[in-house]
Formats: C-alpha cells, sequence, structure tokens
C-alpha cells in the first residue's frame, strides 16, 4: 500500500512511501521509488530477492543489439544491490515469518530510499532491519547502500553474501560477454564485461565496510567466482540489541564515458581509473558520500521547486516527484545522448528517445536549467547524420529523423508488436516508417530554446542546421495535389497512433508548413545578420537551392481549417466521417489500450477514437493561430473520443482547458495525469516510469494554470489557477535572468533575482510590463 503523508514538518510532501508489503506487486514500487543521476538509473528492487522481482541497472548511451533482427536497447548492467541475509540459518525473506512492522520510502529531497523491516523468522526469532541506497549525484559513478540487522530475541550468527551479478539479462538477451573477474585485498571486487555487438566495456566494482554498534570491524570474508559473477560472504556472531552494519559502495564505469571515450581508449586505464575510485569511497564511507549528495539535491531543490499551497496535498508532491524524475532520467552529463521514454527506471522502450524528449521533457529545463535543454538539442544535432540517412533511403532531402532513435540516431523503432485479436499475428509497428511529425517537433524545440535563451552561439554551432535540414525534408515531404491547388501530406500516423495512413493530419501538416516557415525567416536572419554563419552551412547544404524550395512551398501547403458548419478541425481527411462508438468503458478502464482487446487496430483506425492529444496538441503548440472559441469547441469534441492510452495526453488536454478558461476540466485532467504513476495501480509503472507525463505534469502547473507562455519578445503570463489552489510559487529562467513568480487567486509578484538585465518585457493579462526588480499587482475578488 502507498502513504504519501509519512513525511512531517520541512519532510512534509517530500516523501513516496510503502506501508505494506506484497511480493506479487514489486514493479510499483521498483519504478517509483527508483534512484538514479542521468549517468545510471537502478529500479529499487528489495535487497533479498523474489520471483516478480525486476532488477535493472542502466547506464545512458550504452546501446547494444542482441542480434541484427532486433532494435538496440539500454543493456541490463550487472546487478550490485542484492543481498543474501541468513539469520540463524534461516535466509531472510518477507515471504515467511511474521512482519511485524513494515515501510520503505524515497526522500525526493535527498535521493535516499530507505527500508525498516521488523521481522519474525519461521523460528520465532525477531529481528530490525534498516536498509539504504542512494546514487550519487556528486559522484555519478557512484552507488551506495547500508544495511543495520538488529537481533531483537537472542543473540545470532549473521551470513550476509553481497557481490556483482554479471548473469542479468534484458528480459532475456544476454548482452554481455562473461568477462573478467578479480578480488583485490580481499576487499575490492570487480567484473569487467564488454558488449556483445558495440564492445563497450563495463568495468563494475564493490567493496564493503563492516561496523559493529557503529564501531568498524575487520572479518575475513569466504570469496567466490562464478559464471558471470563473484562474491564476497561475511560472518559474524552478533549480541540481542546489538546492531551489525554492512555498508556496500560499488562504481560502474564504462569505455563510453566521455572522459574516455574522447581520446585514446586503454581497457587497463578504465581499470585503473574505477578501482582508484572504489578505494578512495570505500575511506570516506557511506555517511559522507551520501551528505555529498545530498547537498547536490538541495542545490537542485533550490533552483527549480515549485511550491503548492493547496487543498489537496498530492499536487504539491506530483510536481516534486515530476522534478525528482526529470532529473534522473535525464543525461546532463553529456550531450550525445538521449532521453528514454521510460528513463532509466525499466526496459519498456529500449531506453529509446522519442518525440517526448522535445515536447513534454526539455521545456522543464529550457525554463529551470537551460545549459540541460541545450545538452539535449545537441544530441539531435550529433544524430543528424542517422536522420539524413533515413531522409535519403526513404528518398526525401535533408533530416528526417527517426521516431525512436538510440545512440547512432538512425531508425531504432520495432517492426512487429502486440497480438492482432483477429488474425493472432503481430501486428505491424508503422510509426518508424510514417510517424513524421517528430521532425518538426525537434525543429519547435530548437526555435523554442533560441527564443526563450537568445543562445546564439548554440544557433550557430547547430540549431541553424537542424533547422535547415529539417525544412528542406518537408519541402521535399509534401506532394502537389491538383485538385486542391495545393501541397498535401498523406500517408502519415499523427500523434494519435489509433490513426494509421491518414493524409493530412492536421498536426502534421502545420508542423511541417510551421519548420518551413521558421526556417525562411531564419534564413534571412543568418543571411543579413551572420554572414560567416551563413556561408558556411550555405557550402555545406547548399541553402539558396533549398530556400527556392521552401518559399516555393511555404504558402500553398494545405492547413485544415475549421469548418464553417461546427469550427471543428479536421484531425485528418476522413476522421470526421467515421463512425462513432461508446467509449466509456475504455475511458474509465485503469488499464489501457483495452479497446483493442475487443477490436483490432484496423477496426479502430476506422472509428471515431483517438488514442491521445492530436488536434488538442496542435491547440497547445500553436495555440495562438485559434480563437479560444475554436480551442474550446475542439477540445469538447475530440475529448469526448480521446481514451488517454497514451500517458503522454491527460496533461495536453489540462494545459488548453486551463487556457480557454474551463479551469475545472483541467484541473481533473491534472489529477489524472499526476496519478499515472502515484496513483493506486499497483501495475501502471512496471515497465518504468512515464516520462512525457512527468513532463507534461509540470507544464501543466507552469503552461496551463499559471498560463506562462513566451514569444520572441515578451515573457506573458495569465494565470488560471483552480480554486483549490491558494498560491503558487514558481522559478523560471528566461533570457539569462531567474524569475520568482508568485501567485494568489487574487494577486502577483514577479521578482528578478539574479538581474543581468536591466529590464525584462513581461506581459499580464494583457498589460506590458518592464520588470527590473519587482512587480506587484493585486486585485480583488476570485481570479486575476
Amino acid at each position: 500500500m502507498l502513504s504519501y503523508n509519512l513525511g512531517s514538518g520541512e519532510n512534509r510532501n517530500w516523501v513516496i512511501a510503502e506501508t505494506e508489503f506484497n511480493s506479487s506487486l514489486l514493479g510499483k514500487c521498483e519504478t517509483i521509488m527508483a534512484l538514479g543521476n542521468g549517468y545510471m538509473g537502478v529500479r529499487s528492487s528489495t535487497e533479498e530477492s523474489y520471483v516478480k522481482q525486476t532488477r535493472n541497472l542502466f547506464v545512458a548511451g550504452t546501446f547494444n543489439r542482441f542480434d541484427q533482427t532486433e532494435p538496440s536497447e539500454l543493456p541490463n548492467t550487472a546487478d550490485v544491490t542484492a543481498l543474501e541475509i541468513n539469520l540463524n540459518g534461516e535466509q531472510f525473506s518477507l515471504d515467511k515469518g511474521t512482519i511485524h512492522r513494515y515501510y520503505r520510502y524515497l526522500h525526493l529531497k535527498t535521493g535516499e530510499l530507505v527500508r525498516v523491516v521488523d521481522w519474525e523468522s519461521p523460528k520465532k526469532e525477531r529481528f530490525e532491519l534498516t536498509f539504504r541506497r542512494f546514487i550519487s549525484l556528486k559522484n555519478l559513478h557512484l552507488i551506495g547502500m547500508r544495511v543495520d540487522i538488529k537481533p531483537l530475541s537472542e543473540k545470532a550468527n549473521i551470513q550476509v553474501t553481497s557481490g556483482i551479478n554479471g548473469q542479468m539479462t534484458n528480459s532475456g538477451a544476454q548482452h554481455f560477454h562473461e568477462g573478467e573477474k578479480r578480488i583485490f585485498d580481499k576487499k575490492f571486487l570487480q567484473l569487467i564485461q564488454t558488449t556483445t555487438e558495440t564492445n563497450i566495456d563495463f568495468v563494475i566494482n564493490a567493496t564493503h565496510r563492516l561496523k559493529m554498534n557503529h564501531e568498524e570491524i575487520d572479518l575475513s570474508p569466504q570469496m567466490s567466482l562464478g559464471r558471470r559473477r563473484v562474491d564476497l560472504q561475511y560472518s559474524a556472531t552478533v549480541a540481542k540489541d546489538k546492531t551489525y552494519t554492512v555498508e556496500k559502495l560499488s562504481t560502474v564505469h564504462t569505455s563510453r564515458d566521455s572522459q574516455i571515450d574522447s581520446r585514446s581508449y586503454d581497457l587497463e586505464e578504465l581499470r585503473k581509473l574505477s578501482l582508484d575510485g572504489i578505494q578512495k569511497a570505500r575511506a570516506v564511507g557511506y555517511e559522507q558520500l551520501f551528505e555529498e549528495s545530498k547537498s547536490e539535491w538541495l542545490k537542485y531543490w533550490n533552483q527549480v521547486d515549485i511550491q503548492i499551497n493547496s487543498e489537496n496535498e498530492i499536487d504539491q508532491l506530483a510536481v516534486r516527484f515530476a522534478s525528482y524524475h526529470l532529473l534522473i532520467m535525464t543525461p546532463h552529463h553529456d550531450s550525445r545522448f538521449g532521453i528514454g521514454a521510460k528513463g532509466l527506471t525499466g526496459e519498456g522502450y529500449k531506453g529509446h528517445s522519442f518525440w517526448d524528449s522535445e515536447i513534454f521533457i526539455l521545456p522543464y529545463f529550457l525554463y529551470t536549467k537551460p545549459e540541460i535543454a541545450r545538452s539535449l538539442l545537441e544530441y539531435r544535432y550529433h544524430t543528424i547524420d542517422g536522420a539524413r540517412k533515413k531522409a535519403k533511403d526513404n528518398g526525401y532531402d535533408g533530416a528526417m529523423y527517426p521516431w525512436e532513435s538510440a545512440f547512432t540516431g538512425e531508425e531504432e523503432t520495432p517492426l512487429w508488436a502486440a497480438v492482432n485479436i483477429l488474425t493472432g499475428k503481430a501486428t505491424k509497428v508503422w510509426s518508424g516508417i510514417i510517424e513524421q511529425h517528430i521532425t518538426a517537433d525537434i525543429a519547435f524545440a530548437v526555435w523554442n530554446y533560441y527564443t526563450a535563451t537568445q543562445d546564439v552561439d548554440f544557433m550557430n554551432k547547430y540549431g541553424s542546421e537542424i533547422l535547415f535540414e529539417t525544412a528542406t525534408f518537408w519541402a521535399s515531404r509534401v506532394e502537389w495535389d491538383d485538385g486542391k491547388e495545393q501541397y498535401i501530406i498523406t500517408d502519415v500516423v499523427g500523434p494519435d497512433e489509433y490513426k494509421e495512413h491518414v493524409d493530412n493530419n492536421a498536426f502534421t501538416n502545420y508542423l511541417a508548413h510551421w519548420t518551413i516557415q521558421t526556417a525562411i525567416r531564419h534564413y534571412d536572419e543568418c543571411k543579413t545578420n551572420r554572414k560567416n554563419v551563413f556561408e558556411r552551412l550555405n557550402d555545406k547544404l547548399s541553402l539558396e537551392e533549398k530556400y527556392k524550395k521552401w518559399k516555393q512551398a511555404v504558402d500553398h501547403i494545405y492547413l485544415p481549417v475549421p469548418r464553417e458548419s461546427d469550427n471543428l478541425i479536421p484531425q485528418d481527411d476522413t476522421y470526421l466521417s467515421k463512425p462513432i462508438i461508446d467509449i466509456t468503458k475504455y475511458k474509465t478502464d485503469s488499464a489501457v489500450q483495452t479497446i483493442l482487446q475487443d477490436f483490432s487496430r484496423e477496426q479502430v483506425i476506422d472509428m471515431q477514437v483517438s488514442k491521445q492529444a492530436d488536434v488538442v496538441m496542435l491547440l497547445y503548440l500553436l495555440g495562438d493561430r485559434f480563437s479560444d472559441y475554436v480551442k474550446k469547441v475542439n477540445l469538447d469534441y475530440y475529448e469526448s473520443r480521446t481514451i488517454h492510452d497514451s500517458s503522454l495526453s491527460m496533461a495536453v488536454h489540462s494545459i488548453v482547458a486551463a487556457n480557454v478558461g474551463d479551469v475545472k476540466d483541467a484541473y481533473e485532467y491534472f489529477t489524472k495525469a499526476s496519478l499515472i504513476d502515484l496513483g493506486e495501480n499497483m501495475e501502471s509503472s512496471d515497465a518504468g516510469v512515464h516520462a512525457a507525463s512527468l513532463g507534461g505534469i509540470w507544464k501543466a502547473v507552469v503552461f496551463g494554470f499559471a498560463g506562462i507562455k513566451l514569444t520572441s519578445e515578451v515573457l506573458m503570463i495569465k494565470p488560471n489557477l483552480p480554486e483549490q489552489w491558494n498560491s503558487i510559487t514558481i522559478p523560471i529562467y528566461w533570457r539569462g535572468d531567474r524569475l520568482t513568480v508568485e501567485l494568489t487567486l487574487n494577486s502577483i509578484m514577479i521578482r528578478n533575482e539574479t538581474g543581468n538585465n536591466p529590464s525584462l518585457p513581461i506581459e499580464f493579462n494583457g498589460t506590458r510590463f518592464s520588470l527590473q526588480d519587482v512587480i506587484e499587482l493585486r486585485k480583488v475578488g476570485k481570479g486575476i
């Protein structure tokens, strides 16, 4: 059972807890209490083993392919978290004996996982065990663990077996060769394994420190080398009410680490580097290493923490939960790597990057830690050759970004997936072939970053080339339609993945048009004001020739407009003519995609049923092109036909609803989005967190309820707070300054905390202000 009110005082709304243990429902807490630092992520599996447990340790960017018929994936690295604990001859397991007390919690503020157990063995002997664990935010390679064991009945012989287990797989797929095992000085364990296809070396180390009643002791371990594993076993006799402590520190290094990969590589050097690191860590010990990591966490929270005074305290916790996971999933240390759709918390989607990164996650960093937003966009530049290859292979020009991307930027989407209930065969996955809006999504993110930061250096080195190459793709992708006398885009999948092989998906057409239009403006700017950049890119890309094609296409691309009869924007050429079915049971089902248990995908394609926001997504990204009335009409219409079988959907509906003043509905959508991972469904997160939804939670607060929006000229604020919120304080970075926005139902204060710019243009509810130090406005009554 989950509990969110375990924290009190200064820890209130910082703690996610489990208060009952069920070995049949382990995935939820393994995921939502996962630890990480962007370099690596570890599922919070218990130290003792259970049949339904999933142990995962992933290192960002280390993709491998099991064989050439399968897509690449992040390999499940050797496990260091398992401990086999034997108490007076009885193996510790919560599946037997009696649990007198149990709770486990993740402290979001400090990044520490704690578990406390009062356990009575089948022999009627009681023990208190306290487990602690963290992944360092200070030292990206370090994992810290500690267990305190106290016999409560009588003295006990305690054996703890601990090591490095390289027998791990990705659901059966083994990505590593056997490897080399070594024990140094009976204290330091080392396993070196190499991935089978990409030849990435992993060097994993572990060491232990033992204490009796907080005083360090030295015990000689029993050593063991097995297939793909290396272990030590420590035995001690512990008196009643005395505490026996086992600290375990582990480090993970790979040959893909930037400090290694960027120069001539030598495995022996990596071995020595990692061994030196674990030796130094052992000399410091768990407590100090944890305090160093905790200090980094506190710095992070001082930069990003949104404070919500709400009648429903889960709102505050949900936003902090999102901020916690957004950091630990993001490889902020290395711009060669992207964010996986499940972060580093599970095997779902194999660690691949989707449009989630640019549309749902990047805005969080853009407004809190813009240097990380830049790094994420640099990843798309580093993989642009893979996008160029995909365009060429499909007969197009420019850069056609893959739907699922790994290290190289080539397409990684599997070709086959879930069963077709009519044929019993696997269903073909069309996303990697025709879900092409991601190419526009990346361009959109590049331009938003530039608009918010004015980072000319980024555009000169990376952004301009991405924008020009994506525009070139769309100019080659459109097709002339004699009947319409316009360019159209046929045979695509839009954001709504229940509609395949459609023509003129509104979202895709509008974003393709936006990309070309923006590239034209930027071309003109570069040619006039950045001549050196223009000349370099013109030589590389033949921009002048491509510019002609952009200009030829841009004013003639078909953009579905609201129909005169009802103001509906057709999602595609045929959506509004399809039959309507009652989808109530699918919308209310706690499981997702249950409609595919009643209908085949081909049948669902021919219904007015949407998996997720599509036209509503368009209204969010390009809302300035439509009136509030049109937005509301389309929001109401499409929401009634949307099952929200994608986790990113609810947050988008929340933002658009808030923007048009439907605050009650917006808050309901926000609440549902917040509970996708935190809710009572104990199987909702088995494959990992829902990364896009976590970014969406933050966006719903900032872009929806606070109504914050940027343009090329001004930061706009048009709040619509839910009645449940008394106040909210939001830190925002914009154009080099850190702003604090404090909102209540009848007041607003904006403070420039850094003052790097003498004045910043702010627009509040349609009125322009120049922010120098502080702006404070009040209005009597509900709403602002």
